[in-house]
């Protein structure tokens, strides 16, 4: 429900006539409305692979990535989860089992405390915040009712048409040329990963001073 309908719409009540029991039954199980969402990201994080940390010859940059994607997969696949993010402890075990496996690779590093918090953020926010555009942009596309690669060419048309926005639009066309006849998706899973490799880069060479 939560994956179909949004955040907004799901309450108790909704919950409950889906599954064709009195909203005061649901109250069994879970004390309130917060603790069900707070179950349901768990049960979201229980889709995410995370790397055998107690393989040491594995790659630490190979088991970030890993981990990098498998966070933005989850996230792009259960939007509401971002929203949520922040406000409750998420403590369940899926998600206590992708956090520990997270700080074990990072630790790997050799950082420092200060580094290891420092590079957890630096990769999960990045993620976080990857994940959460692409969502709104899948979610524009489908209230405009046109494709993704459609909606670009239309806010293209749009800017184009602003002549105070000329020289904006003129470094905008260059770089969509520049990819050629790539689909958004494609563009947004290179970039993707380009932007995490020279995220690593840069963790890299902090490792190194």
């Amino acid at each position: 429900m939560l994956d179909t309908d949004g955040l907004a719409k799901f309450s108790m009540r909704r919950l409950a006539a889906e599954l064709g029991v009195t909203a005061m039954s649901v109250y069994w199980y879970v004390d309130n409305k917060d603790d069900l969402l707070e179950l349901a990201m768990d049960q979201a994080s229980a889709g995410m692979s995370v790397p055998d940390v107690s393989d040491e010859s594995a790659d630490w940059r190979d088991q970030v990535r890993e981990l990098a994607t498998e966070y933005r997969k989850m996230l792009v696949a259960h939007p509401w989860v971002a929203q949520l993010v922040g406000r409750y402890l998420n403590i369940g075990p899926h998600s206590m089992a992708f956090s520990e496996a997270a700080l074990a690779v990072i630790r790997r590093m050799g950082l420092d405390d200060r580094g290891v918090t420092g590079a957890l953020n630096a990769v999960f926010q990045f993620v976080y915040g990857f994940a959460t555009i692409e969502v709104l942009y899948r979610e524009r596309c489908r209230e405009a009712g046109v494709s993704e690669d459609d909606y670009l060419k239309q806010v293209m048309g749009v800017i184009a048409e602003r002549p105070e926005f000329s020289k904006q639009y003129k470094e905008a066309a260059e770089l969509v040329e520049a990819r050629g006849t790539e689909s958004i998706a494609t563009i947004r899973n290179q970039d993707f990963t380009y932007a995490l490799d020279m995220m690593i880069a840069g963790m890299e060479a902090m490792q190194a001073r």
